[in-house]
């Protein structure tokens, strides 16, 4: 908050008619200091913890992102961190904002104030304090009972029973049965209707995915809301030291940034045989891709964070919304464990299915999804780190099914070998963690991959895993719709 300066010319130095001018203000919290009274000051500084709040603007797209955040300040009164953010990539943002101006702001059929329950709910899930602080004001903006906000016990039993299939949507999503669909639209004083329901989904998913975004760029509460301003610095357990102090114990500086280009040409490589073999038009039988696939989905059951995750306490404010909080993301494929069948994406694809079935219930909205899909799974700027003329789209595809595969879906026509040759370790585990767990993302899992690649770069992946996370849930949610209604 800027501080006025006194006018010039004589009066009362404290500042005339209550304007106190900065050396005033810094003299007091000086004299504070010294008694040892704790100042609040503010958590972090800039959009996110993760990126230097001077790289959020780039020179190249800065006359784009600022025509962006001008129309958000106009429409919104606000440039929020997300939106910083995302306004390293103009082209999805605008596609990420009409499809949450009409969630949120269009007609349809929930009213308004409902909606950002929704998100409520959504975002509790994942202890997303920033998404469930922004949430509650929006709620009562609209006019919502601010009794609600005491907790999901104080919601109407309509939106309380929104619960169970939130959950299972939110860690397990391939768990959700036509019984789900049919125990939320039977008759009855608190029933659903269809249209009601699905964008209830949509809202759901969207958040859910949403909150993955704000933990894997370590998206910074906002100035104005509650936590933002702390007596104490944060832990220093956190695991988000610098990513000098992370990885520099044994190795000097000079040996890291000559590891790091060796991931980049490494992977350069890997790139280039790959395609080459494509070329070569190498034939891999069927029955190759579904064993590469159960491969990849046993081997994920490893992929799992290092001692270095935080488990954090819910906040009164966030915990109240969540019933059966032990209830979390489970390995699709677990040792001994009966498992539920793959779901084969050819057999309930979004462009055949998914897409046509939300546009017939929920018109428009489906039209922006998918836009907003293809947008980000397209996006590109051929480059890797530093190289440039780029083919990247191998990448992006094996980073989108990669997704896809720990929460239960196949592709039969993709060679899941891909996976192994391009995604290192880290960067599975990081993957993961935000789309599975989001809320265990620490610094450290944000420095240690691609540690050569521009901080752009590493928003454009959590940027695909917003989005694939979203469609998968997605999918899971309508093809249970689609079986209750035959």
């Amino acid at each position: 908050m800027l501080v006025a300066e006194p006018e010039s010319g004589g009066g009362d130095p404290a500042g005339v008619q209550g304007y106190l001018p900065r050396q005033s203000c810094a003299g007091t919290l000086r004299r504070k200091k010294d008694r040892r009274i704790k100042i609040p000051r503010q958590q972090e500084r800039g959009p996110t913890s993760f990126i230097p709040a001077e790289e959020i603007l780039q020179e190249g797209a800065e006359s784009a992102q600022r025509h962006l955040f001008i129309k958000a300040f106009v429409s919104t009164g606000r440039v929020d961190n997300i939106t910083m953010v995302m306004g390293l990539h103009p082209e999805y943002l605008t596609s990420f904002w009409k499809t949450q101006y009409l969630l949120l702001r269009m007609d349809g059929p929930l009213p308004y104030h409902k909606r950002h329950y929704i998100a409520i709910m959504a975002a509790a899930r994942h202890q997303c304090s920033y998404l469930v602080g922004f949430h509650m004001g929006e709620f009562l903006q609209m006019g919502g009972d601010s009794e609600w906000l005491r907790g999901l016990q104080y919601a109407p039993q309509k939106l309380r029973n929104l619960n169970e299939i939130n959950k299972i949507l939110a860690h397990r999503p391939w768990l959700v049965t036509k019984e789900h669909i049919e125990a939320l639209l039977k008759t009855g004083e608190n029933s659903w209707s269809l249209a009601e329901l699905i964008q209830a989904l949509v809202l759901l998913t969207h958040y859910h995915s949403l909150a993955s975004f704000v933990f894997g760029c370590g998206i910074n509460l906002e100035t104005d809301q509650e936590g933002a301003h702390v007596f104490q610095p944060p832990s220093p357990h956190s695991c988000d030291s610098s990513p000098s102090s992370d990885e520099g114990m044994n190795t000097s500086s000079f040996s890291q940034g000559t590891d790091a280009i060796e991931e980049v040409e490494v992977l350069m490589e890997r790139m280039k045989f790959l395609q080459e073999c494509q070329l070569e038009e190498e034939e891999v039988t069927p029955e190759e891709m579904e064993t590469c696939f159960e491969m990849e989905k046993r081997e994920s059951l490893l992929v799992t964070p290092s001692g270095d995750t935080v488990e954090h306490s819910l906040p009164p404010n966030v915990l109240c919304f969540v019933e059966d909080p032990e209830f979390g993301y489970k390995d699709f494929t677990r040792r001994g464990e009966h498992t539920p069948p793959t779901f084969r994406a050819q057999d309930y694809t979004w462009e055949d299915h998914g897409y046509s079935l939300i546009n017939r219930l929920y018109p428009d909205v489906g039209q922006l999804l998918d836009e907003k899909f293809q947008v980000v799974y397209n996006l590109t700027y051929n480059t890797i780190a530093m190289h440039s003329g780029v083919d990247t789209s191998m990448l992006r595809r094996a980073i989108w099914n990669y997704v896809h595969c720990v929460f239960g879906i196949r592709y039969d026509d993709y060679d899941y070998r891909e996976v192994n040759q391009l995604l290192e370790r880290s960067l599975k585990v990081y993957i993961k963690t935000v789309a599975c767990y989001p809320e265990k993302t620490t610094k450290r899992m944000y420095t240690h991959f691609w540690r050569h690649f521009k901080h752009s770069e590493k928003v454009h992946i959590n940027l695909l895993l917003l989005e694939a996370r979203m469609q998968a849930a997605l999918l899971y949610a309508l093809r249970a719709i689609t079986r209750y209604m035959t």
